[in-house]
């Protein structure tokens, strides 16, 4: 009897939004091409995070999301979802864990919808993982298991992010801010943290590593976005402006090919200190109110400086002690000294 031959799963991702998570989430994508080398991995997220799956070899395309960060908006996700019926999708796995995240495949009718519950997501979701904060403390640990059969374990060893760059991108981008290529070192400085001022080390301390830095001879590139203009602005000036101050000057995608150049990172818990790790940069990751044990940098070698004070991590966005000998300990106890050393 001759064996029916199967078509190659094609696997709808419901991406994250975060761009930290986008990157861990290569983890999943890896461990989805090492199971199943032929099958077809789509990818649907907020626009902002295309620039990064277009660095992911493991994606087929980006399908870039039009609703509003928070929002809603049933109808048109159940119009979205329906628009890909015909995709032929075989799965779909949802790496967030919102009740609207989960609307569109099951408009879709992709027929089989991987998650965690969630928000109570009985009937959209049907195949429901449980979720064993025990088993799977970081975030990448979950997002692997959702691509793997139920109740199988972890590999020992996962896959690590490793995202692709392109250098001349990155000329391009130097050439345009009238910015010649380097010649010496750089270290890159990426202190900005969307979340909130307790994941932020004190623009001041970056100073003092970016002075010690360029006492040496090296360059000193600052990355931000628009929102990190006025850390970035400060940093700059408390080095007598001889910094590249790269923030709100970049998009995504100019600042991925830029960090690609330097010779090591400092930076916040933030999504781009993920991607210095996914671009094998040496780094230097600074841990504050965040938990590196949940959410740490995917690189053997990156080195994490956290603190564990009794009151860490408390995962606020500003520091809820008030009295200056309180107030950020768990960054301000990180000395400059301690991160010049290991630059």
């Amino acid at each position: 009897m001759v064996a029916l031959k199967t078509s190659p799963p094609k696997i709808l991702v419901l991406g994250p939004a975060w761009v930290g998570d986008m990157v861990l989430a290569q983890s999943l994508f890896k461990t989805l091409k090492l199971a199943h080398p032929e099958c077809t991995i789509d990818v649907a997220a907020p626009a902002w995070t295309l620039p990064l799956i277009e660095r992911m070899p493991e994606i087929n395309k980006g399908i870039a999301l039009p609703f509003k960060h928070g929002q809603f908006a049933l109808f048109e996700r159940i119009k979205f979802g329906r628009s890909l019926r015909h995709q032929g999708y075989t799965q779909a796995i949802i790496l967030t864990n919102s009740f609207k995240s989960a609307i569109l495949p099951f408009a879709a009718k992709i027929p089989q919808r991987t998650s965690f519950l969630g928000e109570m997501r009985y009937g959209l979701i049907n195949d429901i993982r449980p979720l064993d904060k025990e088993k799977l403390p970081r975030t990448v640990d979950r997002f692997v298991s959702l691509g793997l059969r139920p109740n199988a374990d972890l590999p020992a060893n996962l896959p690590n992010p490793t995202l692709t760059a392109d250098t001349g991108n990155a000329l391009a981008s130097l050439q345009k801010l009238g910015v010649t290529a380097p010649t010496n070192k750089v270290l890159g400085l990426c202190p900005g943290a969307e979340y909130g001022e307790a994941k932020r080390w004190p623009a001041e301390y970056y100073a003092e590593v970016a002075r010690e830095a360029l006492n040496k001879g090296w360059q000193v590139w600052l990355f931000g976005s628009d929102k990190d203009i006025p850390v970035t602005q400060t940093i700059n000036q408390l080095t007598n402006n001889q910094c590249l101050d790269l923030g709100g000057k970049t998009n995504l995608s100019e600042a991925i090919d830029l960090m690609s150049l330097c010779d090591a990172l400092v930076s916040n818990d933030s999504g781009l200190m993920h991607v210095a790790a996914a671009l094998d940069k040496k780094l230097v990751a600074i841990y504050g109110s965040s938990d590196p044990h949940h959410t740490p940098p995917m690189h053997p070698q990156a080195v994490i400086l956290y603190l564990g004070l009794e009151c860490s991590p408390c995962f606020k966005r500003e520091c809820p002690f008030l009295d200056k000998n309180m107030h950020l300990q768990c960054l301000k106890k990180i000395t400059p000294e301690s991160v010049i050393n290991l630059v």
